[in-house]
């Protein structure tokens, strides 16, 4: 895997990556220019848009944020192209007050919805790990998501605003299903560390986020393998393994061939 290959140089963001590259159980590897997963893309430039478009052919972006998110930061830039279709598929489980930030944390003080969860679900988060929450609350933009991913015509692209959590649940996913190694899926997890500190400079320069991260240093928002690895383990023990999860919430062989054969063939 060549990790230059897989990092896109933009302006305006700083986390995102072609999911190209990675290595399958099978002993092949997924291909590049077909999945791209980033952080927040408000301050692309118009350069940046050239490039994901016209020269990358960007046709289909999955924005994972909260409608706060959305309200309060705008669409982005790409949201006026004609040729970019835009899919907005919250999943409402964003850790800290307005974004998933901090979703490393898990107690009632960084969950915004703590006024409607109760003490034995909160206790289940601290058990099976903030991730499970994304798919618990919101299955059906997960499965949504997954399923704009695997459309093949043109590069899709999903992201949040870190491009961590909710972009590394959605992105694992993506890649169990193409028959991705898990330590690769989770070393591509973790690699957005490699970024954390430009990502969260961006971040603080918003009021949306700036809440959240003030006083915390910036090794507690790295993206940490047992995270993940966790993530995984809530997944077998409770459906023997991602792909039970998904045909669980309506996920078809016909949705993992589209997936295969838009990362590998």
């Amino acid at each position: 895997m060549n990790n230059y290959e897989r990092w896109i140089v933009l302006e305006g963001a700083v986390n995102v990556r072609d999911l190209g590259g990675l290595p399958t159980t099978d002993g092949g590897t997924t291909r590049f220019g077909r999945i791209l997963r980033g952080d927040n893309l408000q301050g692309l430039t118009s350069g940046d848009v050239t490039r994901l478009v016209g020269e990358l052919k960007l046709r289909h972006v999955v924005d994972l944020r909260s409608d706060t998110e959305v309200r309060l930061e705008g669409p982005g830039p790409l949201h006026q192209v004609a040729d970019v279709g835009i899919h907005h598929l919250s999943l409402f489980a964003e850790g800290g007050h307005l974004t998933d930030v901090d979703a490393d944390t898990i107690d009632a003080k960084a969950l915004p919805w703590q006024d409607r969860l109760d003490e034995e679900t909160l206790a289940e988060l601290r058990v099976t790990g903030y991730y499970y929450g994304y798919l618990r609350d919101r299955p059906d933009s997960v499965v949504g998501a997954l399923r704009v991913l695997a459309e093949n015509d043109g590069m899709a692209l999903v992201h949040c605003a870190a491009g961590k959590d909710r972009t590394g649940v959605v992105s694992a996913l993506a890649l169990t299903v193409a028959g991705v190694d898990k330590e690769a899926i989770i070393a591509d997890y973790a690699a957005t560390g490699e970024r954390i500190e430009a990502i969260l400079a961006r971040l603080r320069s918003s009021e949306t986020y700036r809440s959240d991260l003030d006083g915390k240093p910036a090794d507690s928002h790295l993206p940490r393998p047992e995270y993940m690895a966790q993530f995984f383990a809530t997944l077998e023990d409770r459906f023997g393994g991602p792909l039970g999860w998904l045909a669980a919430n309506g996920w078809t062989d016909g949705d993992t061939e589209a997936m295969r054969a838009r990362l590998l063939g």
